[in-house]
């Protein structure tokens, strides 16, 4: 069944309609300047399409939170939960079918470009069961995938723009429908552009966005002309899902609207403000619950002489020897505490930080509150952790070549070789996917498999299957080869070395 919604109307006063099943095939680019009527597109195009598909909006200016009260979207505001928490909501949203809008507004670029990263991931990472067809919608999509470096960090940026890349480019087998927005082409990345099948333009005054607008849509230069000429809500549209050739649109009517409604002109007061100078200019009041702020003319002294007093205690302080004995005995309990927090069952996915804190609760309850390892030596203690080994094993000079190779891996991924280092030093099956999967913290199946091809790439180690199938992993140069194990399995490592 072929799915029609109706846009609004043509030049000819024909209905201009739009296929919805072509679309979620093929993708849409909408363009155009600031007042062109982007939005509105956006709107439209969800209103029609909402009682047929799931939808999600990356929202960057808290535009689309009205479609909760009429079409029944989650409105999440994302600067109210972590990234892993985003990247989790939008697996759970997948995988229950919830349509969805990820209000960005109040957050600088820099996390509006990592929150909406990890949103989409978990979109994109989803298993297989839940690959259900869904509308993905980007507005302003040349803030998520710039063409050049902007003032944002570079880790920001690549994550933002492997998930906008993921989406236009990957998420039609996984049933990602992308639907990004710009105002200008130009910024926008091109690998991210040129996936889009379907082009709506509206529009727009500068040259190099006219040309490219003209390119997309198989028109000759001297026509790009005609895109200073549209009004607004007017676009040129072209694509499988809208026309096979270049064709002139005027977007309809919506039933909501966005909170931020275009400025209107407003007449100024009839009675002028008397002594407006007086009123303007006067002086600002204090600032509430911030102490006024007292000058130090003397504060370089004072820092000095904290420092000089801060080193003389130091050099003051009596050490108190610390035995064999009470050492073997402090690393036992520090252990147990790290084990029972492993043993929860959500501790495989939880963010380091957190783990940490709890541990630090942990440790002070048992009295070992002015010996607790700072956060830098808790996430060496995990990495063994994770692996099955325990301080004493960790610090036997068998393991000094794994640790070593280890640390040219990824801090996230040498928890995983050690696991399997492991396991091959007692000739123990490999371990499965999940086992992989769990000790790196995800569930998913197919980046455990992607993180074991990585390793082999670095040249640690060498997979191979066996005629039965069997998963066997060999250490490059120490000799160390896993028994047989299956990749399927549903226990392997962890529960032994448990």
């Amino acid at each position: 069944m072929t799915v029609a919604i109706e846009m609004g109307h043509t030049s000819a006063g024909a209905p201009a309609t739009l296929d919805l099943e072509e679309l979620l095939a093929t993708r849409l680019l909408v363009q155009g300047n600031s007042g062109s009527g982007k939005s509105h597109l956006l709107r439209r195009l969800l209103e029609q399409s909402a009682a047929w598909v799931q939808q999600a909006i990356i929202d960057p200016e808290g535009d689309f939170v009205t479609l909760s009260e009429a079409f029944g979207h989650l409105v999440i505001d994302a600067e109210d939960h972590t990234e892993r928490g985003l990247q989790v909501a939008g697996e759970r949203a997948r995988i229950h079918r919830v349509s969805t809008v990820l209000n960005l507004e109040g957050l600088d670029a820099e996390n509006q470009m990592r929150r909406a990263a990890a949103f989409l991931s978990g979109l994109f990472d989803v298993e297989r069961d839940h690959w259900y067809p869904m509308l993905v919608v980007v507005d302003e999509a040349q803030l998520f995938a710039p063409a050049v470096a902007g003032e944002v960090s570079d880790e920001a940026r690549k994550l933002s723009l492997g998930a906008m890349t993921n989406l236009m480019c990957r998420g039609r087998k996984r049933g990602l429908a992308g639907v990004i927005a710009t105002q200008r082409l130009a910024k926008l990345a091109k690998n991210v552009a040129a996936e889009a099948s379907n082009f709506l333009m509206g529009r727009t005054f500068l040259d190099i966005d006219m040309a490219r607008a003209a390119d997309l849509l198989g028109m000759e230069r001297r026509q790009a002309e005609a895109f200073r000429d549209l009004e607004r809500g007017q676009f040129m549209a072209l694509g499988p899902a809208l026309s096979r050739r270049p064709l002139g649109l005027r977007i309809g009517s919506t039933d909501t609207r966005a909170r931020n409604a275009s400025p209107k002109l407003m007449p100024l007061p009839e009675a002028a403000l008397e002594d407006a100078r007086a009123v303007i200019l006067a002086a600002p009041p204090p600032e509430a619950g911030r102490p006024q702020r007292r000058p130090s003319p003397d504060l370089l002294d004072q820092l000095r002489a904290a420092k000089a007093a801060a080193t003389e205690i130091r050099s003051e302080a009596i050490e108190i020897p610390v035995s064999a004995e009470q050492l073997a005995e402090r690393r036992e309990r520090v252990d147990g505490i790290l084990g029972a927090i492993l043993a929860e069952p959500d501790a495989g996915f939880r963010a380091v930080g957190v783990l940490y804190q709890e541990f630090v609760v942990r440790c002070r309850i048992e009295g070992l509150g002015s010996d607790v390892p700072d956060l830098g030596e808790f996430r060496r203690m995990l990495t063994r952790a994770r692996a099955g080994l325990g301080s004493d094993l960790a610090e036997d000079e068998a393991w000094e070549d794994v640790t070593l190779r280890a640390g040219i891996l990824p801090e996230d991924m040498q928890g995983v070789f050690m696991m399997i280092a492991r396991a091959a030093k007692e000739g123990w099956p490999c371990p499965s996917d999940i086992a992989i999967a769990r000790a790196y913290g995800s569930h998913s199946l197919r980046r455990a498999q992607r993180l074991l091809s990585y390793i082999e790439e670095q040249g640690l180690i060498v997979c191979q299957l066996d005629g039965a199938g069997r998963r066997i992993v060999t250490l490059v140069e120490l000799a160390w080869a896993t028994a047989p194990g299956d990749p399927n399995a549903e226990e392997a490592l962890q529960s032994r070395a448990g």
